[in-house]
C-alpha cells in the first residue's frame, strides 16, 4: 500500500515540470471539476539546513499527506497520512523535527466540528507527540493543550525544540491573547509575560518577545520591550479607523525594527524605525509608485542584514539586495521564463533553494534548484488537470472613472478569441476594503474565460492596496460612487471594443453580491443579468444580525465611519439597501447562500428572495445547507458553476 502511494507521489512530481505532458486537449474546454477540485499539492518547506524538504502531497484519495524528502538523494519518507484528514500545514522546529496541523478539506464550513490540532514528530517518523488536540475541549490529556490554543510559530533558534502558541481570550469588545512557549519533545509549557490586553505579538530572531499590540475599542497601541532594561514602553497609540499609525513588519537579526506606514504619503511603504527616538526614519526602504507595500522582508542571519524584499505591484516580484542571490534568481528565471518564480533560501545556508512558480495561466509548481549543478528537481504541481495552454491571459489596466479617479482593473479575454465584442462578466470582489485583483490563476475567472466570456475585475474606490486616495474615496460610498466605478469600468470595456454592450452580466460574492443587486436595481439597462452569492442584501442587517464574525469594535467604530451610521445616515442606508429597493429589481438573477454562513447569514438571502419572488419570476434561488461564506465542497462548486454556465448561456446569448 505504501509503495503505491510512493509511486503516486513520484508521478505527480514528474508531471509537474514536464512541459510536454498535458492533461487536456487544447481544443476542448476543461470540465468544471478541473477548476474547482482540491489541489493535489499543498506546498514545500525547506529545512533550516536545506538537507530535507517537507512536502504536502495528495494521492488518488485527494488527501494531503506529509512526506519528507532528502534533497541529496531525493529519497521520500512518508511521515503522516490519514484516511479522513489532510495535513494542511507543516513547519520546521529544527533540522530534525517538524510540527503539522490537520483539516478535512472535503467538508463544508458547517460540517467542520474540530480544530486543526498540532502534532510534533521527528523526520524519521519517531518521537511523535500531540501538542494541541483537535477536539474534546473538556478532556484533560497530560501536557496536551486544548483546541482553544493556536500554533503561532517556531522559536527557530539552533537546536531548539520549542514553539510558540497563543490562547485567544478577552471579549468581542476587548480581544486579547496569551502566548506560551512549548517544548515539542516533553510538552512542558512556559508562560511569556506580555502587556495587559495584548492580542498579537512579534518575536525577534532569538525567540524573545519584542512587540505587543493592544486593541481596545478604536485605539491601537504598539508596545516595545527594550532589551537594554527589559521593560515595555509605548511606541505609538492611534485611532485605528481615522489615523494612519504604522504596522510592525519585522525585527531584523540585529534588532532593528521595520514598519509599514503612509508617513505623510499616498501609499504605504517600508521604513526603518528609530527605537532610540521613537520615530519613523524619513527615507523609505521600499516605495512602490501607485501601490501599497504588500510583501515581506528577507534577512540573512549569517550576514546579519536585509538581503531581499518580496513585493506586489501589478504582479509579484522580489528585489534582491545580495548579488549572489540575484544571480541565482536570474538563472531560475531563465529556466522558467513564463512564470513568476519565488526562491526561498534555507535559513542556515546551503546549496539548494526552493522555487515556487506560478502565473496567470499556471496555478503553481514547486521545484528544488541546485545552485552548483544548475538543475531543477520537481517537487509538485498544484493542479495537474489544468493545462496552461487552455488558460487565458490576465492584464492589468487603469480605467478613469467619471470623476477622474483611476480604477486599477484586471481584464481577462478568452484565449484564442479575437477579443472583440465579447459577452462580458463584471466580477466584483468582496470585502470591500481589501485588494481584490492579483496577477495569478483564479479559478472563477479562468472557468468563465474557458466558456468564452471576457472577465473584468475592478478594484473600485474603497479597495486597499493602491494608496490612501483610492481607499478613502470609498468611505460611505456603498451603492453610490463605488457602484459608479463598477459601471464606468463596464463602459470602458464596451468603448474599447472588448465587450458587447448588450451582453453584460454583473456577478460577485459578499460585498460583490451586494454590488450585483445594486447594479441591477440602479442601472438595469447596463446589465442583462446578475449572479449574487453570499451577498449582503441590507446594510442594517450587517448591524442587527451577526452570529460571530464581526467584532464589536468593527460594528461600533468601523462600520459607522466606513459604511454608514444607522442613525445619522439612515436615509442613505435605506436608499442603498437592495432589500428596501427590491421592487425595482426585475432582471434575471441567480441568488445563492450558505445556510452555515456566519459572516453574511442566510437571513440576507431569505428576506431578499421573499421580497422579489412575487414580481420577478426569473430568479434562481439556491441554498447549500452546510456551506458558509463561499463553497468548499466539490459537489456544491460543480452544481453552482454548472447552473451559472447554463444561466449565462441563456441570458447572454447573442440576439
Amino acid at each position: 500500500m505504501k509503495n503505491t502511494y510512493w509511486r503516486s507521489l513520484l508521478i505527480t512530481a514528474f508531471l509537474c515540470c514536464s512541459p510536454a505532458v498535458h492533461s487536456q486537449n487544447p481544443g476542448t474546454a476543461p470540465a468544471i471539476e478541473s477548476f474547482f477540485k482540491l489541489s493535489s499539492f499543498g506546498g514545500a518547506n525547506l529545512a533550516p539546513d536545506g538537507k530535507h524538504v517537507a512536502l504536502l502531497m495528495a494521492g488518488a484519495d485527494q488527501r494531503l499527506a506529509l512526506t519528507i524528502m532528502d534533497t541529496a538523494t531525493n529519497k521520500l519518507q512518508l511521515i503522516a497520512k490519514y484516511s479522513n484528514l489532510d495535513v494542511v500545514r507543516v513547519s520546521w522546529v529544527n533540522n530534525h523535527r517538524v510540527v503539522y496541523s490537520m483539516a478535512d478539506r472535503q467538508l463544508a464550513d458547517g460540517e467542520q466540528k474540530m480544530g486543526p490540532g498540532l502534532i510534533a514528530i521527528d523526520i524519521d517518523g519517531k518521537n511523535e507527540r500531540e501538542i494541541i488536540e483537535r477536539g474534546n475541549a473538556g478532556s484533560a490529556k497530560f501536557r496536551v493543550l486544548s483546541p482553544r490554543y493556536q500554533f503561532q510559530s517556531v522559536v527557530g533558534t539552533p537546536d531548539s525544540n520549542d514553539i510558540f502558541v497563543i490562547q485567544p481570550s478577552g471579549t468581542r469588545k476587548t480581544p486579547s491573547a496569551t502566548m506560551m512557549r512549548v517544548n515539542t519533545v516533553d510538552g512542558v509549557m512556559t508562560g511569556i509575560n506580555s502587556p495587559l490586553n495584548s492580542s498579537s505579538f512579534m518575536m525577534d530572531e532569538q525567540g524573545e518577545m519584542r512587540i505587543a499590540i493592544r486593541r481596545v475599542e478604536k485605539l491601537t497601541t504598539i508596545l516595545y520591550r527594550d532589551p537594554k532594561n527589559d521593560t515595555w514602553r509605548t511606541l505609538i497609540e492611534f485611532d485605528n479607523v481615522k489615523d494612519d499609525g504604522f504596522s510592525p513588519e519585522r525585527i531584523g537579526p540585529d534588532g532593528s525594527l521595520y514598519v509599514t506606514a503612509y508617513n505623510g504619503k499616498n501609499t504605504k511603504s517600508v521604513y526603518k524605525y528609530d527605537l532610540e527616538n521613537n520615530q519613523i526614519l524619513p527615507t523609505p526602504l521600499v516605495e512602490l509608485e501607485g501601490f501599497d507595500f504588500n510583501g515581506s522582508l528577507i534577512f540573512s542571519k549569517k550576514l546579519n542584514k536585509l538581503i531581499g524584499i518580496r513585493y506586489e505591484t501589478d504582479a509579484n516580484g522580489t528585489l534582491w539586495l545580495n548579488d549572489d542571490i540575484k544571480k541565482i534568481q536570474d538563472k531560475v528565471d531563465a529556466l522558467l521564463p513564463n512564470t513568476v518564480n519565488t526562491i526561498s533560501l534555507p535559513k542556515n545556508g546551503g546549496e539548494i533553494v526552493q522555487v515556487g512558480a506560478f502565473s496567470d495561466t499556471n496555478p503553481g509548481m514547486s521545484f528544488l534548484y541546485h545552485t552548483t549543478s544548475g538543475k531543477l528537481t520537481p517537487l509538485g504541481v498544484t493542479r495537474p488537470d489544468i493545462d496552461d495552454r487552455q488558460m487565458s491571459f490576465k492584464n492589468f489596466v487603469k480605467v478613469k472613472a467619471r470623476d477622474g479617479l483611476e480604477i486599477p482593473t484586471y481584464l481577462t479575454l478568452p484565449r484564442n478569441s479575437n477579443g472583440k465584442k465579447l459577452p462580458l462578466i463584471v466580477m466584483v470582489h468582496g470585502g470591500p476594503y481589501v485588494r481584490g485583483g492579483s496577477w495569478n490563476w483564479n479559478r472563477e475567472t479562468q472557468f468563465l474565460a474557458s466558456r468564452g466570456y471576457a472577465v473584468i475585475e475592478p478594484d473600485f474606490r474603497g479597495s486597499e492596496g493602491y494608496g490612501k486616495q483610492l481607499f478613502q474615496a470609498g468611505w460611505k460610498q456603498w451603492g453610490l460612487k463605488m457602484q459608479d466605478d463598477i459601471d464606468d469600468v463596464r463602459q470602458w470595456a464596451v468603448e474599447q471594443g472588448y465587450a458587447d454592450a448588450d451582453r453584460v452580466c454583473i456577478a460577485g460574492a459578499s460585498y460583490g453580491g451586494y454590488a450585483t443587486l445594486m447594479g441591477l436595481i440602479r442601472n438595469p439597462e447596463l446589465y442583462r443579468c446578475g449572479i449574487s452569492w453570499v451577498g449582503v442584501s441590507d446594510i442594517n442587517l450587517l448591524y442587527d444580525v451577526s452570529w460571530s464574525d464581526n467584532s464589536e469594535q468593527w460594528q461600533k467604530f468601523g462600520m459607522p465611519f466606513l459604511i454608514g451610521d444607522q442613525e445619522k445616515d439612515a436615509a442613505q442606508l435605506k436608499a442603498t439597501s437592495p432589500l428596501e429597493q427590491a421592487a425595482r429589481l426585475k432582471s434575471p438573477l441567480m441568488l445563492a447562500y450558505g445556510a452555515a454562513d456566519y459572516r453574511v447569514p442566510l437571513v440576507h438571502g431569505t428576506k431578499f428572495y421573499n421580497a422579489i419572488k412575487d414580481h420577478n419570476k426569473d430568479v434562481e434561488w439556491i441554498v447549500y445547507k452546510d456551506e458558509g461564506h463561499g463553497w468548499r465542497r466539490l459537489d456544491n462548486n460543480i452544481d453552482f458553476w454548472n447552473r451559472a454556465e447554463k444561466f449565462l448561456n441563456k441570458h447572454l446569448e447573442k440576439k
